[in-house]
């Protein structure tokens, strides 16, 4: 703290001190005092009142949140321990804990073959990090047997049952030799969180995701770009920047400031991360953060079936999607393009299948990657043919290349474009340019290879729901059998089979930089009624009746009549009840969408009352 708050600080704490003593004790001169102290009365820092000839200074509000500030600045600085990045090459697993439902250590619990720190020997071996510790105590004898068979180290915690994991992390201290990383063995993860931990230039940061609700999540709080608080205790966080899981990276030097503080611990249950932070008060402490990671630990028998049923699956899914030298050779071997002017591939979204901005000899190119079973849903043979159409019409950005037989499809990326959004696409300006390339497709002549018939689709998918194991809502016969019978009431009201792309959700528009609109993903493209791409916009857009009315009288040229209208209303319907068991079929997999399918599910019943009424 600089000389000026020392001289402010004594002022506030001593009353009544003169300029003399505060010259001793600051350690400059009186004169300084003198002039320093005129300053801060100008300033309106501090206020003086004489009793008698004595002086009386007083530290004013403003005075107060300044000394504030500074203080708090001053607990905000760290020290910078070392200079040099040194390479982790050596992984300590906390393995000493018990869970009382199972007759086996967490870690050993069996997972595809194999057991759960199996795996994640296996992943750190993939990152080259040979020299492993295990820290046993429950039925060590499993684990010393596991360290045999791998050739790892094994140190035991005979202290397990009244110790927490700052003590076993302890027991492991006279086997490490440098930089380190810190895992727990009941849990488990994607193999890049290790990637990114091992990648961050801080040698001492933990990972953290967004929050899991699991209802004992250790809750993290950055400032300064430094963890700041760990707690499980949510009341005592200004903020929540993430969730801790278990996977940290120590430095040798954090870690023998660790020892030194506990070398004098009387609380035989500290865990690791509270002693780390305990350093990090002076030491900075960073972070890696991946919101999206598939993880989850293991307490007891229902988060074992959860991890077996639902995470693992959905965790190997992710895993097996293709990786950057993957991508790479389908752009060499599909598309021809040289290896060499692949510069950068990096991801770009997408919620059925996978997308990659590519930047080929300087252009950019996105290479679209099938997701994992979409083979079921969709006919890439059919969509080839509807995105070859689509490029005639010069409706979608230029194809490259597309494989009918493994859905790879590579196209131009447009630069410094807008995808348009629930929000954007409410812009009369927006619903315009929509309203215009959806008639240059319905009235176009050209006839697409396939129909798209959804009261078909409903019957497919509810075969690949029963295939995947899932289950349906708990009225789903009697409401199917009204959605089926609208297939009759199309018949009697009439309707018409156009050209369609009938996936028209507002992420499909991308709006280049010359206001020209594209309308790409054709998956679903194929012979249609045009209500049902008018219907899905205004369903995915969240369209309000005032919004619809617009775009309407934009694609209509005025109000449309009543037999369009029940059409649209139908067809509405018919998406949001086929959407509904995707979800499940989804779901069934390992995927989580949340009140996604409840919630379409349910406005389909609504609107299902809104026909038969206005049928009758």
């Amino acid at each position: 703290m600089d000389k000026y708050y020392e001289l402010l600080k004594i002022i506030n704490e001593v009353d009544g001190i003169t300029q003399r003593n505060i010259a001793k004790e600051v350690d400059i001169s009186v004169g300084k005092v003198n002039s320093t102290i005129k300053s801060m009365i100008s300033d309106g820092i501090i206020t003086v009142e004489f009793v008698g000839r004595k002086p009386y200074y007083r530290v004013t509000e403003k005075g107060l949140k300044e000394l504030e500030q500074k203080i708090t600045e001053n607990k905000m600085e760290k020290i910078n321990l070392y200079k040099e990045i040194k390479k982790v090459n050596q992984a300590v697993i906390l393995a000493a804990g018990y869970a009382e439902e199972f007759s086996v250590p967490v870690g050993l619990l069996e997972l595809e073959n194999s057991s759960i720190i199996e795996r994640s020997i296996s992943m750190l071996r993939a990152q080259g990090i040979e020299d492993i510790i295990i820290v046993a105590g429950y039925k060590k004898e499993l684990y010393e047997e596991l360290c045999k068979k791998y050739g790892l180290t094994c140190v035991i915690n005979d202290k397990y049952k009244w110790t927490g994991t700052m003590h076993s992390l302890a027991c492991a201290e006279k086997y490490i030799k440098g930089d380190f990383l810190l895992l727990e063995s009941d849990m488990i993860f994607e193999d890049r969180a290790l990637r990114y931990i091992i990648n961050k230039s801080d040698r001492d940061c933990i990972l953290i995701t967004a929050e899991s609700g699991s209802g004992d999540e250790a809750f993290v709080e950055i400032r300064e770009g430094s963890v700041f608080k760990m707690t499980k205790d949510i009341h005592q966080l200004n903020k929540i920047d993430g969730e801790m899981i278990g996977i940290t990276k120590i430095s040798y030097e954090v870690f023998k400031r660790m020892m030194d503080q506990f070398q004098y611990n009387r609380n035989p249950y500290l865990n690791y991360e509270y002693s780390l932070l305990d350093v990090g008060r002076i030491i900075n402490i960073g972070y890696v953060k991946v919101d999206d990671l598939v993880w989850t630990e293991i307490d007891h028998k229902k988060h074992y079936e959860n991890l077996v049923n639902y995470v693992y699956p959905r965790l190997k899914r992710k895993e097996l999607e293709y990786k950057t030298q993957k991508l790479k050779e389908m752009l060499v071997n599909s598309a021809g393009f040289n290896e060499e002017d692949i510069t950068e591939i990096i991801p770009a979204g997408g919620m059925t299948n996978k997308n990659y901005k590519a930047t080929i000899d300087g252009d950019e190119y996105i290479l679209r990657v099938p997701g994992f079973g979409t083979e079921d849903m969709i006919s890439r043979r059919d969509e080839k043919f509807s995105a070859e159409i689509a490029n005639k019409l010069e409706l979608d950005t230029p194809l490259i290349y597309f494989n009918e037989e493994t859905g790879i499809k590579v196209s131009k990326f447009i630069s410094n474009s807008e995808t348009l959004n629930g929000t954007s696409a409410k812009r009369e300006e927006n619903m315009r340019l929509v309203t215009d390339i959806l008639k240059k497709l319905h009235n176009s002549d050209v006839v697409m290879n396939n129909r798209f018939d959804v009261f078909e689709k409903i019957q497919h998918y509810e075969e690949l729901l029963k295939k995947a194991g899932g289950y349906n809502f708990p009225d789903y016969n009697e409401v199917r059998e009204k959605v089926m019978n609208l297939e009759n009431i199309l018949e009697e009201i009439g309707y018409e089979i156009k050209p369609s792309h009938n996936d028209t959700v507002p992420e499909n528009f991308i709006k280049g930089p010359d206001d020209r609109l594209y309308l790409i993903d054709w998956e679903y493209g194929g012979m249609n009624d045009p209500m049902w791409d008018l219907a899905a916009h205004s369903i995915e857009c969240n369209f309000s009746p005032k919004d619809e009315e617009l775009f309407f009288r934009l694609y209509f040229g005025g109000e449309p009549n009543d037999n369009k209208k029940k059409r649209i209303l139908i067809y509405k319907i018919c998406q949001d009840f086929l959407w509904s068991i995707w979800t499940n079929i989804k779901e069934a997999k390992g995927d989580d969408f949340g009140s996604y399918g409840p919630d379409r599910y349910n406005r389909a019943k609504e609107n299902l009352i809104k026909i038969y009424e206005g049928v009758k």
